[in-house]
């Protein structure tokens, strides 16, 4: 193990790819907080504490910042009628900020001077993160695995990150769907990543996409009683 390196803020979610990040945190001789925030999503919760706890986290936070999440991001992105690129409705988008602030709090808290994630090095929600992260404290730093050669090199791809989860300190990591799509969901919107969805020769994806129609269609239903007072 190699030297401490001081605390990590860890935007934990449960699955495949935060389970490992904590882990391998651990091996570059981190020591690593978990946060995971309930922003809508269908989680069990307490299997993800005890999950976090297993693979080393030093401690684990789980707050419920849907109320939050509801009033203060997805309220005022309906009444500014907030759309990327003027085309669909916000979703990722709004969610990251909220969980960047529960990151920097417990941060903040615990006086961890590093904060960490498992967006790629090649999406917009690594920028989501971290810029909200050094508006609400400039002097946090930053640990983005999937930007760092040791990681990505080591990592190219979701088998290898399985594979590294049933082998070693990483084991209980795993989070193996039948299919090896990664689901992101909160109470504005649903969506799915990864595995055949980015296979463009794939036309038909089966049921992908109805989750998220009943998903968004219930939230504009909610919206006809308007802001809540």
């Amino acid at each position: 193990m190699a030297q401490s390196k001081g605390t990590v803020v860890l935007a934990y979610s449960g699955g495949l790819d935060t389970s490992c990040i904590l882990v391998w945190l651990k091996e570059q001789g981190y020591d690593v907080i978990a946060y995971l925030a309930n922003i809508g999503q269908k989680e069990d919760f307490e299997a993800a504490r005890k999950k976090a706890l297993a693979l080393g986290a030093k401690k684990v936070y789980i707050e419920d910042v849907s109320r939050e999440f509801v009033e203060s991001f997805i309220w005022p992105a309906v009444q500014a009628n907030a759309l990327y690129e003027d085309r669909y409705l916000l979703g990722t988008a709004l969610a990251r900020p909220c969980i960047a602030r529960g990151l920097v709090g417990i941060a903040q808290q615990e006086r961890a001077p590093y904060i960490a994630h498992g967006a790629t090095g090649k999406g917009n929600d690594q920028v989501r993160f971290e810029l909200s992260c050094y508006a609400l404290c400039p002097k946090i730093k930053v640990v983005a695995p999937w930007r760092l050669p040791e990681f990505y090199q080591r990592f190219p791809g979701r088998r290898e990150l399985m594979d590294y989860a049933k082998v070693g300190a990483a084991v209980g990591a795993e989070s193996v769907p039948l299919q090896h799509e990664k689901i992101s969901e909160t109470y504005s919107h649903l969506s799915y990543e990864a595995g055949i969805l980015e296979n463009p020769k794939v036309i038909d994806h089966g049921s992908h996409g109805a989750g998220g129609v009943s998903c968004v269609c219930s939230l504009i239903g909610n919206f006809t009683a308007g802001p809540p007072v």
